[in-house]
């Protein structure tokens, strides 16, 4: 985990304009009319320069039927959606297939996204009780989920999530304090030892970037086919040492630091919700 940059986030608008012509008022209006296509088109502008080059399409089948989130992946909407790996190296040295391998799915149903993950770990570790503590130097998965796939920073606020979901099923994250807090509230988390395998499933609700830590009655948004976010998981591995030893994504980092997709939400993939096959 890094610290670094603060961007700041490219706010769109749309902008209706209609003006009769004639007069002083008319030229008035059409100078303010063309200062708002100009502003529209520089906002445009920003909003893609926050998106990283070269992220990968994630597509999620609309689940007729909701996974248990129990960490068994026999539920039938699992069958429907492709596996995608985790195989991007961005901390760490070189490793063997016995000590990590990752892949995951999503699927969805209007009220939330739901992830079924499979990890190879030959050693689980988890040093820091206090779960506020040092969380990425622990064995953890992590979700990094964007509601509107707008990109850009998220340090400090809640532009994009990133969640720290711990074995014992804590999802943590920097608040808008600056300060990790607990947002189990938001993910529901199992997971199972079988074989040589970890089988961890996650329902997620999906918050909005106008999310307020401590506001009351916040509700996530409600999802439809069509919609598309920004989303990228990552984990920790930790054998047994002061700090992580690994550091493994779903997306590649070409330039710059590889470990920002805490603080860069251009950094995600593309997720699209699709109807059911």
């Amino acid at each position: 985990m890094g610290r670094a940059v603060n961007h700041t986030k490219a706010v769109t608008a749309r902008a209706g304009i209609s003006a009769r012509s004639g007069g002083t008022a008319g030229a008035h209006f059409g100078r303010v009319a063309g200062a708002a296509v100009l502003m529209l088109t520089a906002s445009w502008a920003g909003a893609a320069d926050r998106q990283v080059m070269g992220r990968t399409e994630y597509r999620a089948p609309r689940a007729a039927i909701a996974p248990v989130v129990d960490g068994v992946a026999g539920d039938a909407a699992w069958s429907a959606a492709p596996w995608h790996e985790i195989d991007q190296r961005w901390l760490g040295p070189e490793y063997g297939s016995d000590d990590f391998q990752g892949r995951f799915k999503v699927v969805w149903t209007p009220e939330r996204i739901y992830l079924l993950v499979e990890i190879v770990d030959d050693i689980l570790y988890d040093r820091h009780r206090n779960p506020l503590t040092r969380y990425w130097d622990d064995d953890c998965l992590e979700i990094f989920l964007d509601e509107d796939f707008s990109g850009g920073d998220h340090q400090y606020n809640h532009n994009a999530f990133a969640y720290h979901v711990s074995l014992d099923n804590q999802a943590i994250d920097i608040g808008t304090d600056r300060a990790a807090r607990s947002y189990s509230s938001h993910v529901q988390s199992r997971w199972r030892q079988q074989d040589d395998k970890v089988v961890w499933e996650l329902a997620i609700d999906v918050h909005p970037d106008s999310y307020r830590d401590d506001a009351p009655d916040q509700q996530p948004v409600r999802l439809s086919a069509g919609k598309v976010m920004g989303l990228m998981v990552a984990y920790c591995d930790n054998d047994g040492s002061e700090l992580r030893e690994n550091f493994v994504g779903s997306e590649p980092v070409h330039q710059g630091k590889k470990d920002r997709g805490w603080i860069d939400a251009g950094l995600f993939g593309k997720l699209i919700l699709d109807e059911a096959p």
